[in-house]
């Protein structure tokens, strides 16, 4: 039977509405994530997690939910993923952290590069923002320049004020830093070769990822690296991503391509959080002890060899070996979106909301009649779908989406879909309840600043 709108069982935020005002007073923003942040959810339905387990979780309130997102695309194996959560429990009751290397730190050490074709050395971390950092610290001290070419089309790679500088959000950044930054577009070689061309000898590196919502053309990728290569700049590719979704040997696999340096994470640890620098071992080095050269101060952090955390990546490399994951993860989203395709054309709605991007890891579109992005109907379709057991505020599948999952989601995306048809024709603002999510990178929290 089809649950229709008026027939459903009103979802209750009433624990989450309490608990909205303490996270606030006490953390910035009230979550550690900005894309967990309550402008990403629509008013009031902004809720707490307190468990999950495969692809649901649970709120305070007792609501269940499919999840899509998988942590932020961290957890691409699933919550509570037995065989990962045995690992590192298991290695936690032997200690996880000494004053000198744990023997687990090679065996991931080895067990990682067995995986990262052309990398000679790994140096492991907490986050992804870390590994990036890393690798730029390197570029520059190889290199002996200051700049960084990114690609503008990829929306995140550091915290950091390299990069956050030349985001709309860069308020605290000093203008020097910001000017060490400079861009180029994917699948635009002319602009690449334009940035060389303005900043002579000045750019250390160019960072991107492999691919994201579309694959490279005309060997972009290849023709990149041979242009920094020609004007002395070190290749990275940022695997945050693409790796353990694209391939297990990340997206430099699947387009056949050896960086100089590459990031990985997110998924590496399916949730325990550890990250990665992997590269060649004449640029690696510097930051090591058998050198002559300057010492470079490289990712020394008192937690980046957390030995659970390692094992828990072991578990994950060995369970993604042993398993055909990554066909899973390609599978499952190819069903969710010729469903929700099929959903949209049934309602003429194909050209409002749409999967976008590789079946592994895609995102859903939202626009207005005017076929526009608009924040208000992506506020109406978290809505909409989130009174219906849907926490998704991106398309992103992980291994323990059943076929049951899926079709119970795209039903429901249908459901959906009727009302937002609804709003194309009678006004968003009829079926909007409250204010509308809003774009993590903006300058200002609200329209009008507050002096």
């Amino acid at each position: 039977m089809i649950v229709t709108a008026t027939s459903l069982s009103p979802m209750k935020f009433t624990q989450s509405a309490r608990l909205q005002k303490k996270f606030n007073d006490l953390i910035p923003g009230g979550a550690h994530t900005y894309a967990k942040g309550d402008d990403q959810f629509p008013e009031g339905m902004a809720p707490y997690i307190v468990k999950g387990k495969g692809c649901r979780v649970w709120d305070v309130d007792g609501n269940e939910y499919i999840e899509y997102g998988s942590g932020l695309r961290a957890v691409s194996l699933g919550h509570a993923f037995e065989p990962i959560i045995n690992a590192a429990a298991t290695q936690m009751k032997l200690g996880s952290n000494f004053v000198r290397p744990g023997t687990i730190e090679l065996e991931c050490a080895e067990e990682f590069l067995s995986i990262v074709e052309g990398a000679d050395m790994v140096k492991f971390c907490k986050n992804g923002s870390d590994a990036v950092d890393g690798a730029l610290k390197l570029a520059r001290a190889y290199t002996g320049r200051d700049m960084v070419g990114i690609c503008s089309n990829h929306p995140f790679f550091s915290v950091s004020d390299w990069f956050i500088g030349s985001t709309p959000m860069n308020g605290g950044i000093p203008d020097a830093i910001k000017n060490l930054t400079t861009k180029f577009n994917y699948n635009d070689l002319a602009s690449a070769e334009k940035m060389f061309s303005d900043f002579p000898n000045q750019i250390a590196c160019v960072v991107l990822e492999g691919e994201k919502m579309n694959p490279p053309v005309d060997n972009f990728l290849h023709k990149l690296r041979d242009l920094c290569h020609k004007n002395g700049a070190i290749f990275i590719l940022d695997e945050m991503i693409t790796g353990f979704r694209w391939h297990l040997n990340g997206a430099q696999k699947k387009f056949n391509i050896v960086p100089d340096l590459s990031s990985w994470g997110k998924a590496l640890g399916n949730g325990f959080a550890i990250s990665a620098l992997a590269g060649k071992r004449e640029i690696m080095e510097l930051g090591g002890l058998s050198h002559g050269k300057q010492r470079v101060f490289l990712l020394s952090t008192t937690h980046g060899a957390e030995n659970h955390a390692l094992a828990a990546a072991i578990a994950v490399i060995k369970f993604y070996k042993e398993n055909n994951v990554i066909e899973r993860l390609y599978e499952q989203g190819q069903k969710l979106e010729d469903g929700v395709m099929k959903a949209s054309r049934d309602l003429n709605l194909q050209d409002k909301v749409a999967i976008l991007g590789p079946p592994c890891c895609s995102v859903y579109t939202c626009q207005d009649q005017y076929n526009q992005p608009s924040q208000p109907f992506r506020t109406l379709f978290i809505q909409e779908t989130m009174k219906r057991g849907l926490l998704m505020p991106s398309s992103i599948v992980s291994y323990s989406h059943s076929d049951a999952d899926i079709a119970e989601t795209v039903e429901k995306i249908h459901e959906t879909l009727v009302i937002y048809k609804k709003a194309l024709n009678e006004g968003v603002e009829k079926y909007v309840k409250g204010r509308s999510v809003k774009p993590v990178w903006r300058r200002f929290n609200t329209e009008f600043p507050i002096d």
